[in-house]
């Protein structure tokens, strides 16, 4: 015979878990406002851009906007990747002021 699933507790914890990935999602859009500079504006003008680009029916416009992006996002691709390469570099190189024995 079948064990009863208890449909409240997977209820919890899938609500928990949803409440996890809000946040998650809230953190990580802070953190792109962030990244792009976007902080420096005034609340009001970046409100009012995002509203902009969500009322956008120019495809050319959003496509734009669409290859500004990604090209951001590779950027710091490659930004990352050369200073993960150049610590990996500084790691391995010995300490020259390092006291010899």
């Amino acid at each position: 015979m079948r064990k009863p699933r208890d449909i409240d507790s997977e209820l919890k914890a899938l609500e928990a878990k949803a409440k996890i990935l809000k946040e998650r999602r809230v953190r990580q859009f802070g953190e792109l406002v962030i990244a792009t500079g976007a902080d420096e504006l005034d609340p009001e003008i970046l409100t009012g851009a995002l509203l902009g680009a969500v009322a956008a029916k120019d495809a050319n416009a959003t496509e734009g906007w669409r290859k500004a992006g990604a090209s951001f996002f590779q950027r710091g691709a490659r930004k990352a990747t050369a200073r993960r390469n150049r610590d990996a570099a500084n790691d391995a190189a010995p300490d020259r002021n390092a006291a010899s024995a």
